[in-house]
């Protein structure tokens, strides 16, 4: 089976550092033509605008052709198709597949029945590695290093998959974390499971304003009101964190601000002015990322 992107795990540390390298090398010159003749089959059954458009970027500036959907009324998957017959039909189309699909373990799925690299843009609240790389590219560019940094995570920690992918990456850089989420979306016990196995420090905490002093990263996540079968819970919830300016005051000087976007109302626009606030440019930072995934996988 060729080598996909499903989890974080799939990537070795040497792996993650080489693929960090190239994001490197692409951002110092963006238009190459490594994958000319190449075809990427970006198929999304969830909204995406950052993903799917970063990836789609990514795959024009190396010289790929791109085809796809991003709404599934419009396609086969209407009419009842499987998603077996769904990544079948496709694989026979294109030489590498992206893809974002509600349902935990759906990319994995992909991967087995695929005779071409599957790169998993999401999988309900399960893993999101291809942001994951860009976010430690992100940490690395503004930090210096990946290694021995106090990273402070809030929001939904319980169905954010984002955050569970950046855990289990930070874990192999000797990490240190701060939780901090309501009681309802705590991060799950098997990811703090995981870090207690590899005899990593990590604290929960329900406040944000008096944990932002000690932190080299804090990575802001909205409440995902999609995940939530219960309205009322997530009415609850939906504004429980806001990072203003006047919360800054302590922060360290090399602090930045990441989001894996979009923002609701859990960082105030003022903040965007910020020298914390790296958000935007983390975003910008996933089309280097994702050509270095790109053509790491096709070998080139």
């Amino acid at each position: 089976m060729p080598k996909s992107l499903i989890s974080i795990h799939d990537f070795s540390k040497d792996e993650i550092l080489k693929i960090l390298a190239m994001a490197a090398e692409f951002e110092k010159n963006p238009k190459q033509s490594l994958l000319q003749g190449k075809i990427m089959a970006s198929i999304f059954f969830e909204p995406s605008t950052r993903t799917r458009l970063s990836f789609e970027t990514a795959a024009n500036r190396l010289g790929a052709r791109v085809v796809g959907f991003s709404d599934i009324e419009n396609t086969s998957i209407a009419k009842g198709e499987t998603l077996k017959d769904t990544i079948m039909m496709v694989a026979n189309y294109a030489d590498l597949i992206v893809m974002r699909h509600p349902l935990d373990g759906s990319a994995r799925y992909a991967s087995e029945i695929a005779h071409v690299p599957v790169i998993n843009a999401g999988d309900g609240a399960n893993q999101h590695p291809s942001q994951t790389l860009l976010d430690l590219y992100s940490i690395q560019k503004t930090q210096g290093t990946l290694n021995n940094l106090s990273i402070t995570i809030v929001g939904d920690l319980k169905y954010g998959r984002t955050v569970h992918s950046l855990l289990q990456a930070m874990s192999l850089f000797n990490a240190r974390f701060k939780f901090i989420a309501p009681s309802e979306l705590q991060m799950p016990e098997e990811y703090k499971a995981f870090l207690r196995e590899k005899g990593l420090p990590y604290t929960e905490h329900n406040d944000l304003a008096d944990n932002i002093s000690d932190a080299d990263i804090l990575y802001m996540t909205r409440i995902q009101r999609e995940r939530f079968n219960d309205p009322m819970e997530y009415e609850r919830v939906k504004n429980i964190y806001e990072l203003h300016n006047i919360m800054l005051q302590c922060a360290k000087p090399n602090m930045k601000i990441l989001h894996p976007l979009p923002r609701v109302n859990e960082i105030n626009a003022a903040v965007d002015d910020s020298p914390h606030a790296y958000y935007f440019e983390q975003a910008r930072n996933g089309v280097f990322t994702r050509m270095a995934i790109m053509a790491y996988l096709l070998g080139e």
